[in-house]
């Protein structure tokens, strides 16, 4: 079982930055594909970012391409989004995921909100 907290949610106005982490438990942190989704009221959840357990390569949708950067902290079990240049269709609840030997995990959500 893997526990993921995130946090660093928060209202900004277009075009702000925010920077989410999210905490992992267990200590096999380093050999998880971690990922960030997010969900808009009314949509699907939808992919944002991932980065490999062993490269450490990331990868983003194409929303995110140029605005938005994983990042992990192995030491911390910590992985990071760092969002910028924030527009008001990315409001939405953004969920941490662990991709495990023993399935897929996933965080309780923080709430991103980019007034126009």
């Amino acid at each position: 079982q893997v526990q993921l907290v995130e946090s660093g949610g928060g209202l900004v106005q277009t075009g702000g930055s925010l920077r989410l982490s999210c905490a992992a438990s267990g200590r096999a942190f380093s050999g998880y594909t971690m990922g960030w989704f997010r969900q808009a009221p009314g949509k699907d959840r939808e992919y944002v970012a991932s980065i490999n357990s062993n490269t450490g390569i990331a990868h983003y949708a194409d929303f995110g391409k140029g605005r938005f950067t994983i990042s992990r902290d192995n030491a911390q079990n910590t992985v990071y989004l760092q969002m910028n240049a924030l527009k008001p269709e990315d409001t939405a609840v953004y969920y941490c995921n662990a991709l495990t030997g023993v399935g897929p995990f996933w965080g309780q959500g923080t709430q991103v909100t980019v007034s126009s």
